[in-house]
Order: C-alpha cells, then structure tokens, then sequence
C-alpha cells in the first residue's frame, strides 16, 4: 500500500501543481489585460484631448479666416460706394455745367423759348429735377 499511496500522493500533487499553473496563469491574465486596459484607456483619454487642441485650433483659424473676409467684404462695399458717389457727383457736375434753368425763389420755374418767356407754376419735390434746354447759336 506504501507505493500505491505515494502514486496517489503525486498524482494528487500534480493535479495540485496544474491547479495552481492555471491559477496563476488566469491570474497573469487579468493583470495583462487590466494593465492593457489602462493603457488603452490612458491612450484614448490622450487622443481624444488632443482631438479637442485640434478642433480648437481649426476653430480659431476659421474664425480668424472669417474676420478677414468680413474685413475685406467691407472694404469692398465701402470702397464701391465712394466710386459710385464719386460717379454720381461727377455726373451730377455734368448735368450742373449744362443746366440752362433759373428757378426764382417763388418756386415756379421760368424757361425762355425763343423770344418767349414761359413760367411754370407747381411744388418742387425734394428730389433735384433738372430741365436743359439746348441753345442754339
């Protein structure tokens, strides 16, 4: 019974041994994958602050971009305007130098045909009306 005790003994010894292998190796396992985790959690946590910095970034550039074109939109407007005044003042000396109108101060407009006086009564609007009358010499 001796040897057959010792046979039970290291079989129960091995199976020990094995269990404890399993153990340890399922044990390893989870510290593997719980340090991976952390890892992998630390790495996403970096990525995804980073992703803000970036975002952050292209943020300010459009709105600097932004600014710029307003800036420039404005300029263009502004600048149209003054040609455009310019234009019409320019226009508006033209019209001035050929003008052969005398108005009097009772409102009515005096015209001369020939050797005809005319005079029309009526409201003057606020807007400027002009008449020309062409000479001929």
């Amino acid at each position: 019974m001796g040897r057959h005790c010792c046979l039970l003994l290291a079989k129960c010894h091995k199976k020990r041994v094995e269990a404890a292998r399993k153990i340890q190796a399922w044990w390893r396992g989870n510290l593997v994958r719980r340090t991976l985790l952390v890892a992998a959690l630390r790495a996403w946590m970096i990525q995804c602050w980073w992703r803000t910095i970036l975002h952050r970034q292209h943020q300010k550039l459009q709105q600097s971009l932004l600014r710029i074109y307003v800036i420039q939109e404005e300029s263009v407007v502004k600048l149209q305007s003054w040609v455009r005044m310019w234009q019409c003042r320019q226009y508006y000396c033209q019209i001035c130098d050929a003008l052969c109108v005398f108005q009097p101060p009772n409102r009515s407009l005096v015209t001369q045909n020939k050797d005809t006086l005319q005079v029309q009564y009526g409201v003057v609007s606020k807007q400027p009306e002009f008449h020309i009358e062409i000479l001929s010499i």
